[in-house]
């Protein structure tokens, strides 16, 4: 039987040992290392190619969600799961665009991470159950948004709109478009208002549901 593949990546010691001392005990598993930073995470995975990668969102020198980014250009075939603690709207969303597949916490039991694991291996995908019920609660609310309102974004807000549903923060999108922090929030502020939208992740969804990004 052909084992999975799987990278560890923490800053937490005692997690990742937690971690790898219960993916020892399948027989259909294989540790191939573990990674204390964004950038270690990077390394390793160009050197080992693994099936999977357990990732945590919050780390020093590289954040799991940036190395997740870079990684899915380069290698858009390894599963990322993240296993974090974080929940909020704007780090599962970010966490899906950038490119991971999986998105659980890590209060989660063992078998929600065996079957994410397996699942994302297997080319699939896996939310933990709050996590899938927040998706699908934000998807619920931009179905009562008319599509027809997208007409009104200027090019400009389009483009924020887009480099937004990719995970980018405030500060990267600056940067990418040559203008201000401040002048990225107006923008923002603006396509939530014509969108009739309440926040950046609800503004992630609905450019996933007009195609303007694609998963």
């Amino acid at each position: 039987m052909e084992k999975i593949s799987v990278l560890i990546v923490d800053d937490h010691t005692l997690f990742r040992r937690g971690i790898r001392k219960m993916l020892e005990a399948e027989e259909d598993m294989q540790i191939v290392g573990e990674a204390a930073t964004g950038r270690e995470a990077l390394q390793i995975i160009r050197e080992q190619i693994p099936d999977v990668v357990l990732m945590d969102i919050q780390m020093p020198d590289m954040d799991g969600i940036e190395a997740t980014r870079i990684m899915h250009g380069e290698m858009p075939h390894v599963g990322i799961v993240f296993v974090t603690m974080y929940e909020n709207d704007e780090y599962v969303f970010r966490g899906i665009q950038a490119g991971g597949r999986g998105y659980i916490l890590k209060d989660a039991d063992p078998e929600t991470m065996l079957r994410a694991i397996r699942a994302v291996a297997n080319g699939e995908s896996l939310l933990g159950p709050t996590i899938a019920l927040k998706v699908m609660r934000q998807f619920t609310e931009i179905e009562k948004t008319p599509s027809s309102v997208m007409n009104q974004l200027t090019p400009r807000e389009i483009e924020v709109l887009k480099l937004i549903a990719e995970g980018m923060s405030n500060k990267e999108i600056a940067t990418h478009l040559l203008i201000s922090e401040k002048t990225v929030k107006n923008h923002i502020n603006n396509i939530l208002s014509k969108l009739h939208l309440y926040d950046r992740t609800q503004a992630t969804i609905y450019a996933i549901r007009t195609g303007i990004v694609k998963l």
